[in-house]
């Protein structure tokens, strides 16, 4: 075979290898939609007047170690309450502090709170630096050194990429967690491989999708495009995010907070989030922790937790394993009352 004849037969194979990967990527696009479109229709039933956002808060704004501005949410009575403990709110990715409307509602006038933006999200700066997870555990160290009253301890409930700023700020300020922390509630989150092993491909797809539906996961947390709130991305978020049997309030609550997100802190801070590994961090948490997931949870599917149990029961700190029959990744929103519940309780465990 000439060199002629063996360019053209590369090109050949070049162009079939292409097209195999164009038609894998656009069966498994096109399979996420359908089980979207396929979903059951939210449930609607009305408004959920814990979604409100809460009026009786205080805004302010923390410098991060490199210079980077955060928007944070405090209590009223953060600074005069007598006992020991203030519930430390971190919410998720493509999230701000609204998610935390019905937690923020349940603790105001009882116990004392603060809730942050992270950086790129909400009100919080995006700064000149690269996203990386060990900057979610350095920003929430900024947080508590700043706003954390002196002589308290943090009760910190982190919600999916929340959870991993946790685990991310116990691996490098593992002395902090002595220090400023009392307990600590992981929800819907996960140490490690968060991107590579979520549940939103249909497992009825061809084979040949296989070896593209790790690029389509990639690109789908990678990808600066703008998500508009409407028909079609109510019904994305509802298959993605929570379980077949939302609520309609709950569904669009979550849908609109998400499309107000940037598109550019979505992209870096899910690129960043390819390459989680905050194992360490689950091995540094000293406090009684409870962890927490929704068994339809796409997202950060159960094994996550049983994960994360299995070791934090190892270290003789697992408070309590939680799991929230049909709620997806959103449980704070989807379970309110009980999730509050939850809260209350380990506050009680430490006074008890």
């Amino acid at each position: 075979m000439g060199w002629p004849e063996r360019r053209r037969r590369a090109a050949w194979i070049g162009a079939g290898a292409a097209a195999l990967v164009a038609g894998g990527v656009a069966t498994t696009l096109g399979g996420i939609v359908l089980a979207a479109r396929q979903f059951p229709d939210p449930v609607d039933d009305g408004p959920d007047p814990l979604l409100t956002d809460p009026s009786d808060t205080r805004s302010s704004v923390v410098a991060t170690a490199d210079g980077t501005l955060l928007h944070v949410e405090t209590s009223l009575d953060l600074d005069e309450y007598p006992g020991d403990e203030v519930v430390v709110l971190v919410h998720g990715w493509t999230c701000s502090t609204r998610f935390w409307n019905a937690q923020m509602n349940h603790l105001a006038g009882d116990r004392p709170f603060i809730a942050y933006d992270h950086r790129g999200h909400g009100l919080s700066e995006m700064g000149k630096a690269k996203v990386t997870v060990e900057m979610l555990g350095q920003d929430l160290e900024a947080v508590l050194a700043s706003v954390l009253p002196e002589g308290k301890r943090a009760v910190l409930v982190g919600h999916s990429m929340g959870g991993m700023a946790i685990l991310s700020w116990a691996a490098q300020f593992p002395s902090a967690v002595t220090e400023r922390a009392a307990a600590a509630i992981l929800v819907s989150t996960t140490p490690r491989e968060v991107v590579q092993q979520q549940l939103l491909t249909p497992a009825n797809l061809p084979a040949y999708t296989r070896v593209v539906r790790p690029l389509v996961a990639r690109s789908f947390v990678s990808t600066p495009m703008p998500l508009p709130s409407n028909k079609l991305t109510s019904r994305l978020t509802h298959y993605m995010a929570l379980g077949p049997g939302a609520r309609a309030a709950h569904v669009d609550f979550s849908d609109e907070m998400i499309s107000r997100g940037s598109p550019k802190s979505r992209a870096a801070w899910g690129s960043a989030l390819y390459r989680l590994n905050v194992v360490a961090g689950l091995e540094a948490l000293s406090v009684p922790t409870a962890v927490v997931v929704g068994s339809d949870d796409l997202l950060t599917p159960p094994v996550h937790a049983d994960f994360m149990a299995e070791a934090l029961d190892r270290n003789g700190v697992l408070l309590e394993y939680s799991t929230y029959p049909g709620a997806g990744h959103m449980v704070p929103i989807e379970r309110a009352p009980e999730f509050n519940q939850l809260i209350d309780d380990v506050l009680a465990a430490l006074t008890s």
